[in-house]
């Protein structure tokens, strides 16, 4: 806060907490929050490999869960751009972003691409935000937003850029073989699925940001992990892709990993 004349007022650094502002990052700050719990069962959990104290977002209820999703937009606002702006997209026609929030990547994308349209799919609690977004960006026309779960849903076909966006690290490496067996059976053959997250050096300790995050799904998840290039690479294998490469290297769960559908 700041002060003058006896007034107080939000400075710019502060302005980012109110829910007003169009860069806010009040979601963040209260996701966060919601991990407070969980962290506290870390020594249980290194000791046992169980934390008795962890709740998954979509058990926490919707406010929570909207928390979750406002702060994937928030750390996705700027990289998004980087990521589109990095990768080439003119050869692909329909993305899928699976677990796509509220549309971050599939903005970017299709602002890079106007020629591309998309299916954004994730939970049917998160699908109305989704459509908000999209719409107050004027790309909503050319997105379907299909509601499903990938734990348990088939995923909808016809696409030749899967995208995973911060997905496989929540999941176990056997989470991970039945989704990309999902991606097998929807895209097109010849299509690329793109994985953005950490991936992690052989020794497992760099990019450190890689080594922290992996604490937080220990104590988050069920079965996640941050993984080697060599790990992911393995398993999208065993689904039945080939031609796997790490397209883009980075510090801040900014790598990217091809693999394509052969």
């Amino acid at each position: 806060l700041s002060k003058q004349n006896g007034i107080y007022q939000n400075t710019e650094r502060g302005a980012l907490l109110s829910s007003e502002h169009p860069e806010t990052e009040l979601p963040m700050v209260l996701h966060l929050n919601g991990l407070w719990e969980s962290w506290g069962g870390l020594t249980e959990t290194v000791r046992t490999g169980t934390n008795p104290k962890r709740k998954p977002v979509t058990e926490r209820g919707k406010d929570s869960l909207k928390a979750f999703i406002g702060a994937m937009h928030v750390v996705g606002r700027t990289l998004s751009q980087e990521i589109a702006d990095s990768y080439n997209l003119a050869p692909f026609k329909r993305l899928l972003d699976i677990g796509g929030a509220t549309g971050t990547y599939t903005i970017a994308f299709l602002e890079k691409n106007p020629e591309m349209t998309a299916v954004l799919f994730d939970l049917p609690d998160v699908i109305p935000w989704a459509e908000e977004r999209l719409e107050a960006q004027g790309l909503l026309e050319r997105v379907e937003c299909v509601a499903g779960d990938f734990y348990k849903d088939e995923l909808p076909p016809g696409c030749d850029l899967v995208l995973l966006s911060a997905i496989i690290h929540q999941n176990s490496p056997e989470q991970n073989l039945a989704l990309y067996r999902k991606i097998h059976r929807a895209i097109l053959p010849g299509g690329t699925v793109l994985i953005r997250d950490h991936v992690m050096d052989p020794a497992r300790t760099h990019p450190p940001q890689g080594t922290l995050f992996a604490l937080n799904m220990l104590v988050n998840t069920e079965g996640g992990d941050t993984y080697t290039f060599d790990e992911i690479k393995e398993v999208l294998e065993e689904a039945g892709f080939g031609k796997v490469k790490l397209v883009r290297e980075g510090e801040h769960m900014d790598c990217l990993v091809e693999a394509k559908r052969v």
